[in-house]
């Protein structure tokens, strides 16, 4: 039977985003309400939320909660029901949630509290009666919630924990297991410990009654050296709780005929794309070309494959692609995309940051959108190209491999591909992957085909609700 959920998370959209960590908290309670599951979250009172959501009713309260005091107001946005753990000595600060540059010194103590907080709501319930059934956290930054249940004795509560990305761990020096409220006896290989330090994460997916990851493929690949982060073998040993559920996109938002950003079109009036193709060379200031308008819109880090873009985007400009690029991240490769831009002027055009409302443009405007990332636990980058019929070239990784289908002689024979697969992942084959988009996109009649075929995959959230609801069943049985 259908239950109550409190999802933990340090970030929820439409509030706060960082990343597609913050696309999924922000869409499940709506996907999960149509299963009959009753989700709240919890998320952190940064700098101007608590006005965003409307919270005004106090739900819960500490006079010291890790060094100060705290309080959860309740509020709702977008017609979900949201609380806000307000402790202005934790998050009120100027900078993102984590620290802007770099990191706060105090995030272990930080997302300690958020997990401790919701220990204690999904164990004693909230005044107007409401009590879960399981608890969700997501990523390190709840990793201690499902610990902290299983520490304090409850059985009650079912948990569920969420690798977003097993990159970040929440590792903290040994010597906080006093202030971060843990049992000394926890500090073990099969619980706390890691290599000498505290993991929050690890803390979680040891504590936790079943583990989830955002596509099947990641979750085969965590269980190897190459992809779990030192986390290999206890993810092997909880392979039987292990569940690989693909992201979806909320569908109301990204839908280039509603999108109020874009000049609107379908896989039926898919002609109207050449006018947001126009706009957007325009925005970037480059000149018009028979061949692909690439777009790039992603964290400038090696883990996304930034490096190859530099190594290849010459030869590809040289091929007669142009190239949009929206994103921040290592300054190095920022660098070298100015560089890029110096070097190709009129063919290359760059946006450090990151815009939500150009993105849009740029899916709407762009003929292929470039994902070459060395791991990528889902990506909703392809997922958002697919549906702007913004051909996705990818490496064949994670939820990469799982949503997109290779343009493969027997795909194309079969009338199946969606897009463009490459493996190795390194910069030879996503080169070969380049030219390979520019003779897919020199067959005008093939290429609207495949456009309208990545157009008409479903993409929302229903089928991974319905998979987390079962899930959940499962588990309160």
């Amino acid at each position: 039977m259908p239950g109550r959920v409190l999802s933990v998370a340090s970030e929820y959209v439409p509030l706060v985003k960082t990343g597609g960590l913050a696309d999924v908290a922000g869409a499940l309670p709506g996907a999960l309400r149509g299963q009959g599951w009753d989700m709240r979250t919890l998320i952190p009172a940064y700098p101007g939320l608590i006005a965003k959501a409307g919270a005004k009713v106090v739900v819960w309260s500490d006079p010291d909660l890790f060094g100060g005091p705290a309080q959860v107001l309740a509020g709702q946005v977008a017609g979900t029901d949201v609380l806000l753990l307000d402790a202005p000595h934790l998050y009120d600060r100027k900078g993102g949630p984590y620290g802007d540059p770099g990191d706060f010194p105090d995030n272990a103590k930080r997302f300690a509290a958020l997990s401790w907080v919701a220990a204690q709501i999904a164990r004693d319930g909230l005044p107007d009666g409401w009590l879960p059934d399981i608890l969700h956290g997501h990523d390190w930054q709840a990793g201690f919630a499902p610990a902290y249940l299983r520490f304090s004795g409850d059985t009650r509560v079912k948990t569920v924990m969420t690798i977003h990305n097993i990159a970040f761990q929440g590792n903290a020096p040994a010597a906080m297991l006093g202030a971060l409220r843990l049992p000394i006896e926890a500090f073990n290989s099969d619980t706390l410990e890691y290599y000498g330090h505290l993991s929050s994460l690890k803390a979680g997916l040891a504590t936790a009654d079943a583990i989830t990851t955002v596509s099947p493929t990641y979750a085969a690949e965590l269980m190897r050296g190459d992809f779990g982060m030192g986390l290999e073998g206890l993810i092997a040993h909880r392979s039987a709780d292990l569940y690989g559920i693909l992201n979806g996109v909320d569908d109301t938002v990204w839908n280039p005929e509603t999108d109020p950003e874009v000049k609107p079109y379908g896989k039926t009036t898919l002609k109207r794309k050449a006018a947001n193709r126009d706009a957007l060379l325009a925005e970037f200031g480059l000149q018009d070309t028979s061949g692909p308008l690439a777009i790039v819109v992603s964290r400038l880090t090696d883990q996304k494959g930034i490096d190859m873009i530099v190594d290849t985007a010459a030869d590809f400009v040289g091929m007669g692609g142009a190239l949009a690029i929206l994103g921040s991240g290592e300054q190095r490769l920022e660098e070298a995309m100015k560089d890029l831009v110096k070097a190709h002027p009129g063919k290359i055009g760059l946006r450090i940051g990151y815009d939500e409302a150009l993105s849009h443009r740029m899916f709407a405007g762009g003929d292929a959108v470039l994902v070459p990332s060395r791991f990528e636990p889902c990506g909703l980058t392809q997922l958002y190209g697919l549906r702007y019929g913004c051909v996705p070239v990818v490496a064949l990784t994670g939820g990469l491999a799982d949503t997109v289908i290779d343009a493969n002689p027997m795909a194309q024979q079969a009338n199946v591909a969606t897009g463009v697969q490459f493996h190795p992942v390194d910069a030879l084959a996503f080169g070969q992957a380049l030219r390979k988009l520019m003779e897919l996109h020199a067959d005008s009649k093939g290429w609207a085909a495949m456009q309208k075929r990545g157009m008409s995959q479903a993409l929302g959230w229903d089928t991974s609700a319905l998979a987390y609801a079962q899930l959940y069943e499962s588990l309160t049985a």
